[in-house]
């Protein structure tokens, strides 16, 4: 019986959870039922430990000649090689046994006891949103264990608890009552533990009930979901090196708005696992670009997405529009369009974007932009979406008011090509106008201009420049220039987007110019909210 480990017995205790995980590998996969079937936590376990078990065995004898020496190393290593959540959880349980027993040529009950208690706290801050009943119930119950003393007790006190919560996951998740099994995360804490009791009292560990391995072709692009919403095609891993403790937790935030399942941890010295599940595989890796230089990248597309897996869409069509303004927001979300909300001076994103298109859960997207300076936004958001496996096409919108001719033709019992093919017809043949007040003196078109002063464009060519301030005459005479530009060519319906300067009477004043000039001319008028512009007119 072991009173203390030293270097020799972590390195045991490393090998024989290899052994142990490898002999329990498929009985811990099969019974993964949280929160989706068929996973693969006993392969990542094991893949996850058999890294730091080689990191160990090839590391300079200098670094592995004590026993804190020997748990850093393995902390690395497992940090290095993590595979899933469940590798990334215990190469956190690792880190933190290694901060506590930092400097310590050997290993006592107490020593093991404060490593399993920072072990698990770190564990639980490792995951965005830590659920009772998983291996994180398992690992706080262990590190909670009291009684037992010296190294044998505390082990013998960590694997009963953990042996005990095991038991109790079932009660804590429907999902594993309804299956009948207890968590696969929370079994393989057990065999970890287990495996460290044995090196402890000299004995093999428990193979019991192990299962036959069987061998199963592996394709490295192809992987089980361990975790996470089945929303979500692909499984995003790599490393980051040099990054501070903040920049992690920004790029941890980053992520949380790409997917689910994330996890950004290190090894405390400056190594960094990077972990999410998504469909925008461009935005999580872009993300690690903008902050360090990301190594090992892996990229696995789940099986249940895979083509001759359940479908993953929950709808056919969609309609995604960035939006600038609260009642244009409104006006679209009334007619079943998801829209990306952009508050005033606000650019969007690409993450944002792709965001709103996978949410949709359709299989066929299509994204009205609404202004020149966002079809690259749409472009690139549209290509990442795509690489999810959604069909995402982007139809030129220079303006709001062409997003709504668009929409007002749109037709979900169409064909998605000739839908298509509807609204981008109609947004081409929507000419545009806009009220705005100049914010600096700048050279137009129609002639020099000063910041408020009244600019009326057509067709984003400037036909007026109306001397500022931007009274209720100014902004009435530009709204007539206007629609007298955009009725030269004739047209039949004028819609009018009042933005949130808009001041009162400008519709009515419009709507008498239309019915003394243009009587055969409709109107309509929307309050639309936005910022940039006084009024936005669209002439069909």
């Amino acid at each position: 019986m072991l009173e203390a480990l030293d270097a020799a017995a972590v390195r045991r205790w490393a090998a024989a959870c290899v052994g142990a995980l490898d002999a329990h590998r498929e009985a811990i996969d099969r019974i993964n039922v949280y929160p989706v079937a068929d996973g693969d936590t006993g392969s990542n376990l094991l893949t996850t430990v058999r890294a730091a078990l080689e990191a160990l065995l090839r590391a300079p004898v200098t670094e592995r000649a004590d026993a804190g020496g020997a748990f850093g190393v393995l902390a690395t290593g497992a940090l290095a090689g993590a595979r899933g959540n469940s590798g990334v959880i215990v190469s956190q349980v690792l880190r933190g046994m290694a901060e506590a027993v930092r400097e310590q040529p050997v290993v006592e009950g107490e020593h093991l006891r404060r490593a399993l208690r920072r072990g698990a706290e770190l564990a639980t801050a490792a995951m965005a949103e830590p659920v009772p009943g998983t291996m994180i119930s398992v690992l706080s119950a262990a590190a909670a264990a009291t009684g037992g003393e010296g190294l044998h007790g505390v082990a013998q006190a960590a694997v009963r608890a953990a042996a005990v919560a095991l038991e109790h996951t079932p009660r804590q998740l429907d999902a594993l009552a309804d299956a009948g099994v207890v968590d696969a995360g929370g079994r393989g804490v057990v065999v970890l533990l287990d495996a460290l009791l044995a090196v402890v009292q000299g004995r093999e560990p428990d193979l019991r009930d192990a299962g036959t391995t069987v061998a199963r072709p592996v394709n490295p692009h192809v992987a089980p979901r361990e975790a996470g919403s089945d929303l979500y095609a692909y499984e995003v891993m790599y490393l980051l090196d040099g990054v501070d403790d903040a920049t992690a937790g920004a790029l941890r935030e980053v992520l949380v708005g790409l997917g689910d399942s994330v996890s950004v941890v290190g090894d405390g010295a400056g190594l960094w696992t990077v972990h999410v599940h998504c469909n925008d595989v461009g935005g999580a890796v872009e993300a690690g670009v903008r902050v360090g230089s990301p190594r090992r990248i892996r990229v696995a597309r789940f099986a249940d997405a895979a083509p001759d897996g359940p479908a993953r869409f929950t709808r056919d069509r969609a309609v995604v529009v960035p939006v600038r303004g609260e009642g244009l927001a409104e006006l679209l979300l009334a007619e079943g369009v998801a829209v990306l909300r952009v508050g005033d001076g606000e650019e969007p994103t690409p993450y944002e974007l792709t965001q709103v298109i996978t949410a949709t859960g359709a299989a066929h997207v299509t994204v009205l932009p609404g202004h020149p300076l966002l079809m690259e936004l749409a472009d690139e958001a549209a290509i990442r979406a795509v690489a999810g496996g959604q069909d995402v096409v982007v139809v030129p919108c220079a303006s709001p008011v062409q997003v709504l001719a668009a929409v007002a033709v749109h037709d979900p019992r169409r064909r998605p090509a000739d839908d298509v093919v509807a609204m981008t017809e109609a947004a081409a043949a929507t000419r545009r106008g806009e009220v705005r007040v100049a914010v600096e003196d700048a050279i137009t078109w129609a002639g020099p201009c000063r910041a408020d002063d009244v600019l009326a464009l057509a067709d984003d060519e400037v036909v007026l420049v109306e001397p500022g301030p931007p009274g209720v005459e100014a902004l009435a005479r530009a709204t007539r220039a206007v629609a007298r530009r955009l009725l030269a060519a004739g047209g039949e319906l004028v819609t009018a987007l009042l933005g949130r300067d808009a001041p009162e009477g400008l519709a009515d004043g419009l709507a008498a110019f239309l019915r003394a000039e243009r009587p055969e001319a409709d109107l309509v008028v929307y309050a639309g909210g936005q910022a940039d512009s006084v009024l936005l007119l669209g002439l069909e």
